[in-house]
Parts: C-alpha cells; structure tokens; sequence
C-alpha cells in the first residue's frame, strides 16, 4: 500500500472547457470535514465552505472567493477545545503542469505567483486548494483563554523558573511608557 496517493479527502474537480459563469459554493459534507479533521491534527472541522468565481485567462484559471470555516482545535499550551472562525480571502491561480515544470528548481517569486497550483490535462481540483488554504490559515499557536492559568500550572510564567531572560524581559516590560 505503501508508494499509493489517497484521494483528496474533499475533491472539487472543475474542468477549465467548462466553467460556471456565475459563482460556486463549495461545501464540505460531515465525513470531509472528519477527513480533513484527521489530516490536519483538529478536534473538528464544524463547517467548511467556500464561494469563489473562476476568470479563464488562456490556460490558466483565476480562482477568487472567500473561505469561511469553524473548527476546533487543541489549546497550543493548556491542550483545551478551542472553537476558531476562519474567514480567508482567497485568490488561486490554475496554471498548467508544463507551465511550471520549465522553472529552475530555485526562483524567487513575485507575490501574485505564491498561489499557482499545477494542474494536468485540464481539470483542477478546486476542492483539494481550499482544502490546503484551510490548513495554511491554522493558527498552530493558538492559545485560549485558560492559557495563562496552564502556563502557571506548569512553572512557564514563574520568573525564577523561567531563568534570567524571562525575569529581563518582564523587568523591562514593566518600564514600557505605551
């Protein structure tokens, strides 16, 4: 089993021969969202959707809209459920596999180039990008409200524990004039 590619847990194929005029919403079912859940180390995803509108420009594919998602997902410091709202503008590019197989394997890009995704043939998978711009738009840091209190819990807010940096660094917070 090991070498085989699993299928997208939320896979939107779109073909660039016939793409919708008007805009599409994209929604994720219960068992994607669990999927995806799963993928990405959540508690849950509770919704997932996505309206974006396609502008065809020669083989390449502009893809705008707006991602909109409630997850929950584990306090980074006390382990707690912590519900999150993402709302993310998105803005992809579909561009031919060839197309960016011809760049050097190191390039600086512009940043309207960060967010070209290859595609072959020509069918995309809408689904799978949002499915990654959810990913990218996780904040793995993030911390609730009982953080401090775990912080203390476990000695990281206790200066003497946190050695003489900590202790500096709190002596000159507490000479901040804002």
């Amino acid at each position: 089993m090991s070498g085989e590619k699993s299928a997208p847990e939320f896979s939107r194929i779109f073909d660039r021969r016939g793409l919708p005029g008007a805009a599409v919403m994209l929604e994720a079912q219960a068992e994607e969202r669990d999927a995806l859940a799963e993928r990405f180390a959540l508690v849950s995803i509770k919704s997932l959707m996505a309206e974006m509108t396609f502008e065809p420009v020669g083989e390449n594919i502009r893809v705008k809209g707006m991602l909109e998602a409630e997850i929950v997902q584990s306090c980074a410091v006390s382990g707690d459920d912590l519900p999150v709202r993402i709302s993310e503008p998105l803005s992809l590019v579909f561009v031919p596999a060839s197309d960016l197989q011809s760049l050097p394997e190191e390039v600086e890009l512009e940043e309207h180039e960060l967010d070209e995704i290859a595609y072959e043939g020509t069918s995309f998978d809408l689904g799978e990008a949002i499915a990654q711009s959810l990913a990218l738009a996780i904040d793995p840091f993030a911390t609730g409200p009982d953080a401090d209190i775990a912080r203390r819990n476990t000695g990281l807010l206790d200066e003497e524990s946190s050695g003489p940096l900590a202790a500096g660094l709190a002596a000159l917070k507490g000479l901040r004039t804002d």
